[in-house]
């Protein structure tokens, strides 16, 4: 059992916002490195980030606009991801200039000092070098404020420019007056349709002295996909010029209500505004220490998690949702920018602790989304879902809100759209329902989207039982278990499967498109939702602590593909991505607290410092912080969902903390006196019902076989979790028509032999239940042909070695399935022995594009014939016709022009892309493209 060494206790005291908390923060923290932050003006959860763009080429470095290592600034724009593995937003850049205006932004953009930046929360300021301006920023929730000072005098410039990082789909500005102008802006990226509309005031009169559009139509409005204005008046040296932007999601109306948050021009006034913003939410959560670092680091975390979700409606809650229509919010706020895959574990637990408004409100917005979506939210940005990242992650946020009583949304309408997401048939949903897992045959990131689901699934059935939906309870709960069918009770690790056996060979250190962004080891612990029976699968007590062991004492390096987001690594764990964050406090399940204290201290001492460089992986919207903060406090929520509240507490990370809820109340945690107390985070006990028994899930059984498949004939052996298992099993042979006879299962009591295309299905019987019915469809080759593969594959990219492609198998666009041979930097060639001289009259080769993950059609192909293995010549060239550019996933047979000669030996040439061009995202890191390669036959 678990040990709680937690002091909490309670007394009262009413809240107080007088001290400066946001003095603390430095928002220049994880602005280096792989942190992905950004260090510009913004107030919490507000709809305006604005901040300085470093970054205008889409490089993963720079997916928040901006990098610290960087040194010119190309413009100031109002929308910011904080902390994102992918580029977006940026919208609505303006920069001030001086003399004749540029739309170029080699141009306009100005060199900068670190020495001459500062950022607080709510405020930024930086010197342009080009020109010598001063430029300081804040915001309120809906308007960014700047201001700039010219210090030499001439003509100055503000550019607006609409073409600025995304992709603009369209653009309109409307010249109100020569004080203000209304701006559409709506783009491409991440977001694959985002409105921003936009109200920009000048506190003086400005001329346009430049411009670039499409179109300019009689009413002097300018629109197209190429827009930007320049507007100027002469300064004094000295003088400054203020602007206001206000952003609506849903129009010129909403902009200009939304503009009346800030009704005057005093900057000082708004900054201090912004900072009393902060200081009321940072106080939630009081820290002692001696020690300003620590501070620093801590009120930056917290500060790191109330940037996101954001504020998607105006001031009178119109905004607009998932089906691109507007809507009215009624009695809660909209919000959007939910990064759930990452959020779910710490960030939401957080929320739920000192924010139950906010997160009814972002859960009324899931049913919202589901409303007019279909769907609940997966990663949901600007209206727009991404489909980034797997699980259905919102139903863990909901189920925390269920059994932690937090009221304010509907029930009922919240798990009618959780039940809903997790019964659709896309995703691998279909295969998980069918067969209680996903194998590599029916969808990529197979594991871990089967341990995710599991887990959603489970959250769902707390819902059921909270709501006495006892059916639905015991289906959920029994799919909760579905991570057995990947657990191999030989090797101790959650593996994946192909073809109804395990995957081989199989590397735990491996990262490969099994597994999201993650390997065997790390993905192996995702269980939170059955940690005992995750114990007693490895063995028990002993065996689990020896394993996470293992884990942390492993080599601290990956195998396989490179994966940027896996950093921070101790051993095999790594902090710097989500999949890790709760495994050191698995110890504490075995009762071994000190190692969770020796783990946990030691990445909160290491991996988070007051530097740029300070954040050890991606901000991940408030992620990395959170784990930071509940750990700091001492706590940490490894199940989200469970009714218990399941706070595993170890001892704090400050000598005293002081947490403030919304009903008024301070809790301290301190470390002298232990004293645990579940009601003080809000947990209502009215809402918990008695427990309801559940069926123990049959896992399926492993079909075993050395391929996929054979020439002469193979042997099948199925295999059982125990050994006392009756396993029943039935083959269909291809060719055989069984409509005509009755077929029953029979019972397994040996290994068999196949000779001809067979599939064959199987499952385990417990007295009046069975498990899932697994299959496995084994193809006998088309021929008795060989193959001599002389190029170097990529390891990770065999599709089962070089048989793989003359086994008349072949691969589809999705090719994370693993079916595809890759090559990269090096051409393909190989030569196909028929074993006799046979007549051929074509020749095709399969290949795959993708580019956005570097795998490009081969430039030409060349087919070779020979009597001998040692002449060959020509029989046909084949170029490519598909353009480089074309990011859909697609596949092609290059097909040789029809003539009959005779050969025994055949030679396939394909020429590799080479170096990516400069357009491609992989420029900047030198890449080079694969060649990816299945399927070969000659006719």
């Amino acid at each position: 059992m678990r040990i709680f060494i937690l002091s909490l206790f309670l007394f009262i005291s009413g809240i107080n916002f007088s001290q400066n908390y946001q003095q603390y923060v430095n928002p220049f923290i994880g602005t280096g490195g792989t942190g992905h932050t950004f260090p510009g003006a913004t107030v919490p959860y507000g709809m305006v980030q604005l901040s300085p763009d470093t970054r205008i080429d889409g490089s993963w470095e720079g997916c928040s606009g901006y990098h610290y290592s960087d040194n010119r600034i190309y413009g100031f724009s109002h929308t910011h991801l904080n902390g994102t593995g992918v580029s977006d937003y940026g919208d609505i850049l303006l920069m001030p200039t001086m003399g004749e205006p540029s739309f170029d932004n080699k141009i306009y953009s100005s060199t900068f000092s670190h020495t001459n930046e500062k950022a607080s929360a709510g405020f930024y300021s930086v010197k342009l070098d080009k020109h010598n301006i001063d430029v300081r920023l804040t915001t309120s929730t809906r308007v960014g404020f700047h201001e700039y000072t010219f210090n030499e005098s001439g003509q100055a410039n503000i550019i607006l420019d609409l073409n600025h990082r995304d992709k603009l789909l369209e653009g309109r500005i409307r010249v109100i007056d020569d004080k203000t102008i209304e701006v559409l802006r709506r783009s491409e990226a991440w977001a694959q349709n985002q409105y921003v509309y936009t109200r920009i005031e000048f506190n003086v009169p400005l001329k346009i002295n430049k411009e670039k559009t499409t179109f300019k139509d009689i009413k002097g409005e300018y629109h197209g996909t190429e827009l930007a204005l320049s507007f100027s008046k002469k300064v004094k040296k000295g003088e400054k010029l203020l602007v206001k932007v206000a952003l609506s999601p849903t129009g010129y109306e909403g902009a200009q209500l939304n503009s009346t948050e800030i009704p005057h021009w005093n900057f000082e006034k708004v900054k201090k505004a912004a900072e009393e913003l902060w200081n009321k939410e940072l106080s939630k959560i009081e820290v002692t220490s001696n020690d300003k670092n620590k501070l620093t680091i801590f009120y930056t975390a917290l500060y790191h998690t109330m940037m996101q979700p954001n504020i998607a409606q105006d001031l009178d809650g119109k905004y607009r949702g998932r089906d691109n229509k507007i809507h009215q919010a009624e009695g809660f706020d909209y919000y959007t920018v939910f990064s759930l895959w990452d959020t779910f574990r710490a960030a939401h637990p957080l929320y739920t602790l000192i924010d139950k408004k906010r997160t009814s409100d972002y859960i009324n917005t899931f049913i919202k989304q589901f409303e007019q979506g279909g769907r609940l939210p997966v990663w949901e940005l600007a209206s727009n879902e991404t489909d980034c990242m797997i699980g259905y992650h919102s139903v863990s946020v909901i189920a925390d809100a269920m059994v932690k009583g937090i009221k304010g949304f509907d029930y009922e309408k919240a798990y009618e759209a959780a039940k809903h997401s997790a019964m659709l048939d896309h995703l691998g949903l279909d295969a998980y329902k069918k067969q209680g897992f996903i194998s590599i045959d029916d969808e990529h990131e197979s594991v871990s989207k089967t341990l995710e689901y599991a887990y959603d699934d489970w959250c769902i059935a707390q819902m059921a039982q909270l709501l006495d939906k006892k059916e639905d309870y015991q289906y959920f709960m029994l799919r909760s278990q579905n991570w057995k069918n990947l657990f191999n009770w030989e090797t101790g690790f959650i593996q994946p499967k192909k073809n109804g056996g395990w995957d081989k060979p199989f590397d735990p250190k491996e990262v490969n498109n099994n597994y999201t962004e993650a390997n065997g080891w790390q993905y192996t612990f995702f269980v939170p939702q059955d940690i005992d029976g995750m114990i007693e699968a490895m063995g028990g007590a002993a065996k689990f602590e020896a394993k996470l062991d293992e884990l942390f004492n492993s080599v601290s390096e990956t195998s396989g593909r490179h994966q940027v987001d896996i950093t921070g690594l101790i051993g095999q764990y790594a902090h710097g991505n989500e999949p890790s964050h709760h495994v050191a406090y698995l110890y504490d399940y075995v009762n071994k607290p000190e190692k969770t204290k020796e783990k946990v201290h030691f990445i909160l001492d290491n991996f988070y410092k007051n530097d740029p460089d300070g954040l050890i992986g991606n901000e991940d919207c408030g992620q990395m912080s959170a784990w930071y903060v509940l750990s700091a406090m001492g706590i940490y929520n490894v199940t989200p969902g469970n009714k218990n509240y399941n706070w595993t507490v170890i001892e704090p990370f400050f000598d005293e903390i002081n947490v403030k809820l919304e009903n008024l109340n301070d809790y301290v945690i301190n470390k002298k006196n232990r004293i645990v107390d579940y009601s003080i985070f809000g947990f209502d006990g009215s809402y918990l019902r008695f427990p309801i028994n559940y069926s123990d899930i049959i896992p399926v059984p492993v079909i075993a076989a050395e391929s996929k498949s054979f020439k002469d004939k193979m042997k099948i052996e199925i295999q059982s979790f125990k050994p006392e298992d009756k396993v029943y099993y039935i083959t269909n042979e291809q060719g055989v028509d069984y409509s005509t006879f009755k077929r029953t299962f029979i019972e397994y009591t040996k290994p068999f032999e196949i000779d001809k295309t067979t599939e064959v299905l199987t499952y385990v019987k417990k007295g009046e239940n069975q498990s899932n019915t697994v299959s496995a469809t084994f193809f006998k080759k088309p021929n008795n042909f060989t193959i001599d593969i002389k190029s170097k594959y990529n390891p990770q990219y065999h599709a089962g070695g070089p048989e793989g492609l003359i086994d008349g198998i072949f691969g589809t666009e999705n090719w994370r399935k693993g079916d595809w041979q890759g090559y990269q930097t090096y051409d393909f060639e190989a030569v196909i022995d028929m074993q006799s001289t046979r007549e051929i009259s074509q020749i095709t080769a399969n290949f795959l594009q993708d580019t956005r993950s570097w795998i490009l059609m081969p430039t030409k192909v060349e087919y070779y014939i020979s009597d001998d293995n040692v002449n060959f010549t020509l029989f046909d060239t084949q170029n490519n016709t598909i353009d480089p550019k074309d990011y859909n996933s697609i596949t092609k047979g290059f097909k040789s022009i029809k003539k009959y000669v005779k050969a025994r030996y055949v030679k396939v040439k394909a020429n590799n892309f080479g170096k990516l061009p400069e357009w491609h995202q992989g420029f900047p890191f030198d890449g080079e493209a694969f060649i990816f390669v299945d399927e070969i036959t000659v006719e």
